[in-house]
């Protein structure tokens, strides 16, 4: 038995997921007239008290849209050093957008008001303008930590008296959704655009959802275009997350308590040093005495896959294709190292 934690997406659609991509009505997208693409776009527009959405085959794809949208050349982004925009996008903020980028630090990933405001660029010829900050929710290389919307509504605050622009990688937004039990509605209305990934958690095998108001939307459809991400049949595809959203939202809690379960397993361990904060379906581990290469042939070595995360961190990642059963042995074949 193969132990799968280097990612949620590794998971495949389940049986009844097929099922409803197997029967999808189905048109061109790019005409519009994909009837099942249509549906996916408004019921998460819907649900988040957007005005519509646009589907495309990767959240880089709708980060990048968005980003290129609300910047420019001679232009600045705000977000954290540690955003998937910035270190998982290939570059894209540059290629796509010409934009430039101010990076912030904070714990866990996490950038606070008062450093987004210290950061903002004056008005100067020498500077580029500060038009966009960027937040990512749950944050990827913070372990899976969240922001709440208490702690949105100053950044808020402050892009609506700075006239910037906000947008959120919402890579992982349900599984935070889940933990604090907040009004998706509520996240709709604090920001401009909001990007939904269906294959983590949710468990698509493709697909992501990029949120904002029509007219955005529209210019979004174009670049989209111009990006290569004009698909044809694609409700196939977007069946999946129709299903997604009904069936597999309540269950992340479950993903969130193996993965809790998992981080009490390796804070038990001797080649462990310390365990980030657990509060969503990542778990980091900072290692002792030990390169990631060798702690990740070790594990391998066990049939457990986990990814590097930094010099002396790897990850691990439940997701809904790991059992009880796979946690069970997860925890006996690591006992074993």
């Amino acid at each position: 038995m193969i132990i799968e934690l280097r990612s949620d997406t590794f998971t495949r659609p389940t049986p009844a997921m097929q099922e409803a991509m197997f029967s999808a009505s189905v048109g061109d997208d790019v005409f519009g007239e994909d009837p099942t693409v249509n549906a996916l776009e408004q019921k998460l527009a819907d649900m988040f008290g957007m005005e519509t959405g646009l589907y495309c085959p990767s959240g880089t794809m709708t980060n990048q849209i968005a980003i290129r949208l609300h910047t420019g050349p001679q232009t600045e982004i705000i977000c954290h050093k540690y955003s998937h925009i910035y270190l998982y996008e290939g570059g894209g903020i540059m290629s796509n957008s010409m934009a430039s980028v101010k990076l912030l630090d904070g714990p866990l990933g996490k950038i606070s008001p008062a450093d987004i405001l210290e950061n903002i660029n004056p008005d100067d010829v020498h500077a580029p303008e500060t038009t966009l900050v960027a937040l990512e929710n749950t944050m990827n290389k913070g372990g899976g930590s969240i922001y709440t919307l208490e702690e949105i509504k100053p950044i808020k605050d402050i892009c609506v008296n700075h006239g910037l622009r906000l947008h959120l990688d919402g890579a992982r937004l349900f599984n935070a959704l889940t933990v604090t039990g907040e009004n998706p509605k509520d996240w709709g209305q604090a920001f401009d655009t909001i990007s939904i990934c269906l294959s983590k958690g949710l468990g698509c095998p493709v697909g992501s959802v990029l949120l904002g108001n029509k007219a955005f939307i529209k210019k979004a459809r174009k670049v989209r275009k111009a990006l290569g991400g004009g698909m044809r049949q694609a409700g196939i595809l977007a069946a999946a997350g129709i299903y997604a959203l009904d069936h597999h939202v309540e269950r992340l809690a479950e993903d969130h308590r193996k993965a809790k379960k998992i981080g009490e397993i390796l804070e038990k361990q001797s080649w462990v040093l310390e365990v980030f904060p657990v509060q969503t379906n990542i778990v980091i581990v900072k290692l002792k005495d030990a390169t990631p290469a060798e702690m990740l042939a070790k594990l391998a070595e066990k049939e457990i896959r986990a990814v590097k995360f930094g010099k002396d961190q790897i990850r691990f990642v439940t997701h809904l294709d790991f059992t009880d059963e796979h946690l069970d042995e997860f925890e006996n074949r690591v006992n074993e190292i």
